[in-house]
């Protein structure tokens, strides 16, 4: 089973396609060589190092939740 996260880009650095993305009090750095037009303050999925797909603050929240509820915290991810 796999599971992507939804995180918060903070910072973007262009030259080297990577971005720093915050989930919760979490900070990763992430490669953003699979989506396009990814801006600072944007939702992406992550799953092994990569942004998957850009989101909506809707739908992150939704699934940020879903894992809180199922036990799944900051300390747990």
């Amino acid at each position: 089973m796999c599971l992507a996260i939804p995180g918060k880009v903070v910072e973007i650095d262009a030259l080297s396609d990577m971005a720093m993305v915050s989930v919760g009090n979490v900070r990763k750095e992430v490669s953003l060589a699979l989506v396009e037009d990814v801006a600072i303050d944007d939702y992406v999925l992550i799953h092994v190092g990569y942004a998957l797909n850009k989101i909506s603050e809707q739908e992150a929240a939704k699934t940020l939740a879903l894992f809180d509820e199922a036990g799944l915290t900051e300390a747990g991810l």
